[in-house]
């Protein structure tokens, strides 16, 4: 029997070969974002998103047209959709079309409401006091150039979900919270951990053998917790 050698696909290969998914918001079903995306071999799945336009992987990202973004600044719009983009702890603000240059340009029009000075201070406290980064792009191709760019970054087999790519709501998302914050004790261990202790204290207080037989040798890290 002859064996194909070329039969076998290493991962790189195969990892080249898993279509990306990017999730858009139902209101961007007419986005020539979408139109893109599509083009460029993604596979787009609409979905009523509570916060942001597109979610790649943990990654939340928020699209606004430039007029949109001085339109939400000035209704006052802008800092509620800042203040829901930090229930997530990867965010993103996609600013797309006019440039600073072009706002200067427009000093002298009588129907302008919005000075440059202003607008730049905006950007600057959304970098700095909301720690949202903020990415500008020209048209709609371009930014679904970086979302594509940005879900082939997230494609990594076997990634598990973190609650904290999201700020926990419900008591038992808080629990699994913390236990996800100890030292080499991702979300499917903490799910293990809470699923067979019940507690946080009583994962604490947990012996050496009972810990190991839930979550093996990552129990170590709790034990040292202790010392």
């Amino acid at each position: 029997m002859l064996y194909n050698i070329f039969k076998k696909k290493n991962k790189l290969e195969n990892l080249k070969e898993e279509k990306l998914k990017i999730v858009a918001d139902i209101h961007e079903k007419n986005s020539l974002v979408i139109a893109n995306l599509i083009k460029f071999g993604c596979i787009v799945e609409l979905k009523s998103l509570k916060i942001g336009d597109y979610l790649i992987g943990n990654v939340i990202a928020e699209r606004k047209s430039f007029q949109d973004f001085i339109s939400s600044m000035l209704n006052k719009r802008l800092k509620l959709q800042l203040d829901n983009l930090k229930q997530y702890k990867e965010k993103i603000l996609v600013i797309e079309g006019l440039k600073l240059e072009d706002l200067e340009n427009k000093q002298e029009e009588k129907q302008k409401t919005l000075s440059p000075n202003a607008l730049r201070g905006m950007i600057l406290s959304i970098c700095l006091d909301a720690q949202i980064p903020i990415l500008f792009t020209k048209n709609e191709e371009e930014t679904a150039k970086y979302l594509v760019l940005l879900a082939k970054k997230q494609l990594k087999p076997n990634v598990k979900i973190s609650l904290h790519s999201r700020k926990p709501l419900s008591i038992l998302e808080q629990k699994q919270y913390i236990i996800e914050s100890f030292p080499n004790i991702g979300p499917k261990n903490a799910k293990k951990l809470l699923e067979h202790f019940g507690s946080i204290k009583n994962i604490i207080n947990a012996n050496s053998d009972e810990l190991k037989c839930v979550i093996g040798k990552k129990s170590e890290s709790i034990l040292k917790l202790r010392e």
